[in-house]
């Protein structure tokens, strides 16, 4: 079974990698892939560019077996739809290993708004985070409350169409806050790993217009 987490990853961070981990033991998933988006659809560009991003997530997952980076978003030209991701999976896979595409409570809800979203249950199941101790969550949607899952297990005797609810450690932590400290001359240590910080620091990544024409004084 194979796990599909999608994202900007700009940067990639603990709150990205810690729910990931847990979903990747709780499921027993023989690999987690983490695929950079291109070009989001429902959000702006990325401020680091796709190269970059890609080297951050390549140096976060190094740090964990059966973590792994697919670049096929990144090499596709237009939107970085899930459901064409998942399309290019399949025929590389085949019908029958099961997939989990993770998503978070946010993204679930909405859902009914990505671009051919009702394929997506024709391709993979999904995995959605939520935060421990609160109420399990109950799909409300008719067709969503006809596909949850009582259980992993549900997750392995099908290769999609399932809908899963899972409780993650969620970590206060976003992308746009790291971005902001460095942009400020702020540490964002111990918010990602030591790897990431690293090559941001060396490639002058997110900072302040004034901040960038330091570092290039400093290079040259």
């Amino acid at each position: 079974m194979i796990g599909i987490l999608g994202g900007t990853f700009d940067p990639i961070h603990f709150g990205h990698l810690r729910p990931a981990l847990e979903i990747q033991e709780c499921l027993d998933l023989d690999e987690l892939r983490f695929i950079p988006c291109g070009l989001p659809p429902h959000r702006r560009r990325p401020q680091a560019d796709m190269s970059h991003r890609l080297a951050m997530v390549e140096q976060a997952v190094a740090l964990h077996p059966g973590f792994s980076v697919d670049r096929r978003e990144l090499e596709r030209d237009g939107p970085s739809y899930s459901v064409d991701t998942l399309e290019s999976l399949r025929r590389e896979l085949g019908p029958h290993v099961p997939l989990c595409l993770l998503l978070g409570m946010d993204a679930f809800a909405g859902l009914s708004s990505w671009h051919r979203w009702q394929d997506l249950f024709g391709l993979a199941h999904i995995v959605v985070a939520h935060r421990p101790g609160s109420d399990a969550p109950r799909a409300r949607e008719a067709w969503a409350a006809s596909r949850q899952a009582a259980s992993p297990a549900d997750l392995r005797a099908a290769p999609a169409g399932r809908i899963l609810f899972m409780p993650v450690t969620q970590l206060d932590i976003s992308a746009t806050a790291i971005r902001d400290l460095v942009a400020r001359g702020r540490s964002p240590r111990f918010l990602l790993p030591e790897p990431v910080l690293t090559y941001i620091q060396r490639h002058g990544l997110y900072l302040s217009t004034l901040s960038q024409r330091d570092a290039c004084r400093q290079n040259n």
